[in-house]
């Protein structure tokens, strides 16, 4: 984050699963993605670009902020609330009298929405159904 505040991030039951099983790699730490330079800080963006490029995308095919784009735009694809997807980003208000007012957290809505996003993920993943565009065979 780039500014010093707490920001809450429910987790689906598979990040959960996930965590479990990598944190013999990872230790207990403060961050399971620490910066291989020490120092007590977090993986950089600039390390994800950079695996991103040894795995083939170029700069205008995909950054590590370009997830966050993506799910961004599939939930809001998805009909979930704007808000929520908002908060969930780490978004604040855009409006400076509704900033200093509104300090909803929308755990419960948030908490439903990354299980139904890792639910999408894995029928992704297991090769979910496609639908044919008008006028084209199946």
């Amino acid at each position: 984050m780039k500014i010093p505040e707490q920001h809450i991030v429910p987790l689906s039951v598979q990040a959960i699963a996930i965590l479990r099983e990598i944190q013999p790699l990872t230790g207990g730490g403060r961050y399971v993605f620490a910066s291989e330079r020490g120092g007590g800080k977090p993986m950089s963006e600039n390390t994800i670009n950079a695996a991103l490029r040894r795995m083939g995308y170029a700069k205008d095919e995909m950054t590590g902020h370009g997830f966050r784009s993506m799910a961004s735009t599939l939930l809001h694809e998805l009909g979930l609330p704007h808000a929520v997807i908002e908060r969930q980003l780490a978004h604040g208000e855009r409006y400076k009298v509704s900033a200093a007012y509104n300090f909803a957290e929308h755990l419960p809505e948030r908490r439903k929405m990354m299980q139904q996003w890792a639910d999408y993920l894995d029928k992704l993943k297991a090769g979910a159904d496609v639908i044919p565009l008008h006028g084209q065979a199946a």
